[in-house]
């Protein structure tokens, strides 16, 4: 089974503040990094760092030789990347002095993919084959009907939420991977308990997983459900974590483990990132993740 990330490619522009800007107020900001980001390229790190073959699609502009760079270095397949004359997307990042991060996204070259474009994408892969998608590139709608058509599995990090995406056929979806924030905005609940209810009586034939923070992560699905807590540490920037999050899930169970040792990978690898500055920076190589679990 093959696993293309169809996704986001961003330049990240991060700030280091003392608190998250307040509507009307200015501040001085106490530092600048600029990283490779976007959670398209994050998931596609996450899932080669954590030992899956993955092949990223999408669009970049001319100044996004870095994100390739990157992805080349990490061993994902980009050959399915083109890059437009539209400049490559970005986000503007806040990080305050507790590690909370808060986000402005420009879409750019993101959001120059082309039905076209996805047609020749989609057929370089075979039934069975999963693909990835998260919410921050045009088209979503169209790549999920065409990649249902095919019989790929889809799974879907619905992030951000928006109504683009409320218009796409999500009943096509195999696995969702949000936070509790989507999951409101998606069920209209706040428990997580009643989010996961929801969602499976809203797409019963797909599984979920919610993650909770600091509290941990929860899965709903035939196997049952199941509940891992997070691993206790001092957030250093949680920019990332979730996408860390999701590339080692999915990594887990390609790899055939359970769903219970999927959550606990996940979860101690998340733990690892936020600990670290930065997206793609803070995503932990497999070797420290697995050294951390003989630690434990």
């Amino acid at each position: 089974m093959k696993i293309v990330n169809y996704g986001s490619l961003n330049i990240d522009f991060v700030y280091a503040v003392d608190h998250i800007v307040l509507p009307g107020e200015t501040i001085q900001s106490a530092g600048l990094e600029v990283y490779c980001g976007g959670k398209g390229l994050n998931q596609s790190v996450a899932l080669a760092r954590a030992g899956a073959a993955v092949s990223h699609a999408g669009m970049t502009g001319a100044d996004g030789g870095m994100l390739l760079e990157l992805l080349r270095e990490n061993g994902v397949d980009i050959s399915h990347v083109r890059t437009v004359p539209t400049r490559t997307g970005n986000a503007v990042i806040q990080v305050d002095a507790t590690g909370q991060n808060s986000i402005v996204l420009f879409g750019g070259a993101n959001m120059e993919n082309s039905e076209a474009f996805v047609d020749a994408t989609l057929a370089c892969f075979e039934p069975g084959d999963l693909l990835l998608l998260q919410n921050e590139i045009n088209l979503n709608g169209y790549i999920i009907e065409r990649a249902a058509e095919k019989g790929l599995k889809i799974v879907l990090n619905p992030s951000p939420f928006n109504d683009a995406l409320g218009g796409c056929d999500l009943s096509r979806v195999s696995l969702f991977i949000m936070n509790e924030v989507e999951g409101e905005q998606i069920t209209g609940k706040s428990e997580p308990s009643a989010i996961l209810q929801s969602m499976r009586t809203m797409y019963p034939g797909a599984s979920v997983v919610l993650t909770l923070g600091e509290r941990g992560a929860a899965y709903c699905g035939d196997e049952g459900e199941f509940f891992h807590a997070a691993y206790a540490v001092e957030a250093v920037d949680t920019t990332g974590a979730g996408d860390t999050f999701t590339g080692y899930f999915l990594a887990a169970v390609m790899e055939g483990q359970g769903v219970e040792q999927a959550l606990r990978l996940a979860s101690l690898a998340s733990s690892l990132a936020v600990s670290r500055s930065g997206a793609a920076p803070s995503i932990p190589l497999r070797r420290e993740v697995d050294e951390a679990l003989r630690a434990l």
